[in-house]
């Protein structure tokens, strides 16, 4: 089955307003730009959104911010998104602020067909018992605070209870994929990618190199082609077009420069 289309816009053509939305990556890194571009073309609006984090102002998922087309995001930090900040703090947003390892365990929970969890992360703390801010007034008071979870002892440990998360759609970006749909993560781009390509009922995968169906060795294939119904091939400037979050310089020294010291 070849599942390639013609562009991002006909991939993300049926993501309509409301719909929720797995979204790979991590800060700017092995995120689905070309496809995240195409929404931001498109209309939808109202989106539920599952990311690690929201980008930047101006770049990932800060540009859906920017437009106001996002009305609920569960992350695990706000990052340097400023916009994030503002809209969840002024009551723009409804944000859900998990741990990090417990989002990336809902998301493969829901995709492995598990609806739910019991972990020791979070027991003993607003995640576990409730009254976590998830929505502010224009005031600054708590609008709407998160409900308590279930804990249970096991062994003399408690452990809260987590559901798993299933998304009406996914968006990934793979360094390598096929035509039907098995996908290659590059490095760190191995991140939150491969999580929520499992998660969304109709993931759509960007890639940016296409090989025919065989060539990917099976032991090497990071995401099956079972979880993926599109694949967007990149084109040579959209694969080069990527950002870093902050970058950071350090100054040469005297031996790097080639000068020495007297």
């Amino acid at each position: 089955m070849d599942k390639v289309v013609a562009s991002a816009a006909e991939a993300v053509a049926d993501i309509g307003s409301g719909a929720s939305l797995a979204v790979g990556g991590f800060g700017l890194c092995g995120i689905p730009q070309t496809l995240i571009d195409a929404l931001v073309a498109g209309p939808a609006s109202d989106l539920r959104v599952v990311s690690n984090n929201c980008g930047v102002d101006d770049w990932g998922l800060g540009m859906l911010l920017g437009q106001r087309r996002i009305a609920r995001v569960i992350a695990s930090y706000v990052g340097e998104n400023k916009e994030f900040e503002r809209q969840f703090l002024s009551g723009e947003l409804e944000v859900e602020l998990i741990p990090q390892g417990t989002l990336a365990e809902r998301l493969r929970a829901g995709g492995a067909g598990i609806p739910a969890f019991f972990t020791p992360a979070g027991v003993g703390t607003p995640v576990a018992d409730g009254g976590m801010p998830l929505r502010y007034a224009a005031d600054g008071s708590v609008e709407l605070a998160s409900d308590p979870k279930e804990v249970r002892s096991f062994d003399g440990r408690d452990y809260v209870l987590e559901h798993g998360i299933v998304t009406d759609f996914a968006i990934v970006r793979a360094s390598l994929g096929d035509r039907h749909g098995n996908l290659v993560f590059d490095k760190a781009t191995r991140n939150f990618n491969p999580l929520a390509a499992t998660a969304g009922r109709i993931t759509i995968a960007e890639v940016e190199r296409l090989v025919e169906p065989g060539e990917i060795p099976a032991e090497h294939i990071h995401t099956p082609g079972v979880f993926v119904q599109r694949v967007v091939v990149l084109t040579p400037e959209q694969v080069v077009t990527k950002r870093i979050e902050r970058r950071t310089v350090t100054a040469p020294t005297a031996a790097a420069s080639g000068t020495e010291s007297s």
